[in-house]
Formats: C-alpha cells, sequence, structure tokens
C-alpha cells in the first residue's frame, strides 16, 4: 500500500537536528533558555514588531492576549465564524462571550462590513475584535483597524497560519494590540508544539510573559501575584523554530508552487475556484478548492471521498463555530456564506515537505476522478 500522502506534514531535516543537537548539548533542555530568546528576537524582526513571547501553542498565545487586554467575563467579542475552533476557545477561557461574524465568501476571512454593523448595534458591549488570517490570507486590516479604531475597540489578530504572509507593507502578525503565531507540526514553521505573542506593546508582552511563567515573582520565594499558567516553550522545541525560520523563505515558494501547479490543474474545470487565489502576498499554507456542484457536476465531497480512497488527505474547510455544540445559541451576524464554504471547499495537500512523486500522486487521483467525470 503506497504510503499516506497527508495535508501539510512537518519540513524537518538536518539543519533542525543540528540545532536541537546544539540546545541538549548547552545544558538547556528545561523550558526557557537562549534559543528561546533568540528565537523571540528573529520572529519578532522578521515581523517587524517590538515584542514577542514564545509559548507553547498559538491557543495560548491568544489567551494571553485577551488577558494582557482586560477582556474577562460578560465582555463580548467578535470573532470569525470560519475559523479552527480555538479561536473562539481562547474568548470563553477569560469567561467572555464570542459573538460570531461571518466571511467573505471569496476569501473565508471575515467581512468588514457586517463587523462594522455588529459594532454599531452593540455600541458599548463589544470589548474586543478577534480576526483570523484563514489559510495563510491576511484579513482585510485596511477595513477593519479603522472600524476598531473608530469604536476604540482593540484588534487581536489570530495569525496563527499566517506568518509569512503580507498586507499592504506590512506582515502579517504586526496588525491590532496583540497577535498570535502557531507552531504546530502542520503550520508553516514548526516547534512540533508552540506558539507566540506578538505585539508593540510593551505592557501586554511583560503581563503575557508575566502570566506564561505561573505569574511567579523573580527571586528565591515561590511568590506568585496571580493566577498563572504552565505556558512557556521548551528550549529545545526554540532551536527547532530558528532553524524553521532560517528556511521559512524556500518553504514558501515551494508552497507557492503547489498553489500554481492546482491552480493550472483546475483551470479549465467548470464551476472550481481557488479560496483567496487573488492575493499575491499569501503564504500559500493551505490551498483549497470551491466547488459549484451544480456547474462542475460534482461536489467537494465526492473528490475527497476518491482522494481517501487512494491515501491522500483532503479535508473539508472548518465547520463554523456557531454550528459547533459548545457554542450553540451564541450571538452571531450569519449571512450563510460560512456554511456554503464549509459544503463547497475541500483543502489539498499543501505541505513544502511534499515529494515530487507524492505531488504526482495527488494530481494523478485528482486526474483520474476529473476524467471519469468529464
Amino acid at each position: 500500500m503506497a504510503e499516506r500522502i497527508h495535508l501539510s506534514p512537518p519540513d524537518v531535516g538536518d539543519l533542525e537536528e543540528a540545532h536541537v543537537l546544539a540546545a541538549m548539548r548547552s545544558g538547556w533542555v528545561a523550558p526557557l533558555g537562549p534559543d528561546v530568546e533568540a528565537f523571540e528576537r528573529e520572529v519578532a524582526r522578521r515581523v517587524g514588531v517590538e515584542h514577542a513571547v514564545a509559548v507553547n501553542s498559538g491557543t495560548a498565545a491568544l489567551h494571553l492576549a485577551l488577558l494582557a487586554l482586560g477582556i474577562g467575563p460578560r465582555d463580548r467579542v467578535l470573532v470569525p465564524a470560519l475559523t479552527f475552533v480555538a479561536t473562539a476557545n481562547a474568548v470563553r477561557y477569560v469567561g467572555a462571550e464570542p459573538v460570531f461574524v461571518d466571511c467573505d465568501p471569496h476569501t473565508g476571512n471575515v467581512d468588514p462590513e457586517l463587523v462594522a454593523e455588529v459594532v454599531a448595534q452593540r455600541a458599548g458591549e463589544v470589548a474586543a475584535v478577534l480576526t483570523v488570517d484563514l489559510y495563510g490570507v491576511c484579513a482585510e486590516y485596511r477595513s477593519l483597524l479603522p472600524i476598531c479604531d473608530a469604536a476604540g475597540l482593540p484588534l487581536v489578530a489570530d495569525a496563527a497560519e499566517s506568518l509569512g504572509s503580507r498586507h499592504g507593507d506590512r506582515a502579517a502578525g504586526s496588525f491590532g494590540r496583540a497577535a498570535a503565531l502557531s507552531f504546530n507540526g502542520n503550520k508553516i514553521i514548526t516547534t512540533s508544539g508552540g506558539g507566540m505573542l506578538l505585539t508593540d506593546d510593551v505592557a501586554i508582552a511583560n503581563r503575557a510573559r508575566h502570566l506564561s511563567r505561573q505569574a511567579r515573582v523573580p527571586g528565591r520565594e515561590f511568590d506568585h501575584t496571580d493566577i498563572g499558567y504552565q505556558y512557556q516553550l521548551s528550549n529545545l522545541l526554540a532551536a527547532v523554530g530558528r532553524a524553521q525560520l532560517r528556511r521559512v523563505d524556500a518553504m514558501m515558494e515551494r508552497r507557492r508552487e503547489l498553489r500554481e501547479r492546482y491552480a493550472k490543474l483546475f483551470a479549465s474545470v467548470p464551476g472550481v475556484r481557488l479560496l483567496g487565489a487573488d492575493d499575491r502576498h499569501s503564504n500559500c499554507w493551505l490551498t483549497a478548492i470551491v466547488v459549484d456542484p451544480e456547474l462542475a457536476g460534482w461536489s467537494a465531497g465526492m473528490l475527497g471521498a476518491h482522494l481517501e480512497s487512494h491515501d491522500v488527505e483532503a479535508r473539508p474547510l472548518f465547520k463554523p463555530l456557531h454550528l459547533l455544540a459548545p457554542y450553540a445559541g451564541c450571538e452571531a451576524l450569519i449571512t450563510g456564506a460560512a456554511e456554503r464554504l464549509h459544503r463547497t471547499g475541500l483543502a489539498l495537500p499543501s505541505g513544502s515537505a511534499l515529494t515530487d512523486a507524492q505531488v504526482e500522486r495527488v494530481h494523478g487521483a485528482i486526474s483520474t476522478f476529473l476524467e471519469a467525470r468529464g
């Protein structure tokens, strides 16, 4: 049986191995250490922000950002309807309530006009706006930031999927009062598990760093000022991240190449488009297609099942958060766009570690499917 092909497997090799070995030999095996500090500096410099706080997941970074901004019980936070559940979970962690806002059908990112509508309707009730850079395409910050600024609302950017992307002349992760990156195993770069909070606000950085270390006061005593969290990133994992950061441009170029090949494969297929394909500054983290079954004569689910039968991973787009059991009954401004993308979208293997032979297998399986329905 052929080896299974995954959506976005980790892309690690000799350089990562050398960095981890050097970190182990240095004696800095536990959380914190020189590689953590260097990784923070290097990511901050890459993104163009003043401060970075390395943590053990992107979700932890979101949680700390909300805590540092003082978001808490009885607050309402606007959250995109189409995203991974962690975005909304972080809101619940601080005791606040998410208000879901539907997406732009062309990109899957939150619709700025709907955000403006909710902010106007809920003046004085909304405490913050969470955005997501879906599949590596930046949210429409040129519209969203003025809306938030005019209402005096902090914007927190979930940039978990968008390291290396740009919006205008700024890098993903540099927007809003704070942003969160993820270094999970399937992201553009990985530290196995890990994340980072990014901000230009020293008070937010200091507060997040303090809380991520169990809120312990420096010194010999075990003295703690608040309820803290064990969110620190391991020095060994930071060493992996530093190696990955040196390779990120080449890895993005490979993903861009894979997206262009998908674009050519589907160019003449009626009813099929690439989600967010008009954004030329995306890191191309995942390539997803959107299928109009009436025009195509087949559905995204049919292609997904065909690929699965060939041991190729292909997944529907995120299930909209307002449809998930933990968030049933939450306030939401819904147009149906996220639900349509969930029904008609399919994410395809996009990882930079995919070999040419694996890419040929994927394209061969898709071509076989299309020919049978031609």
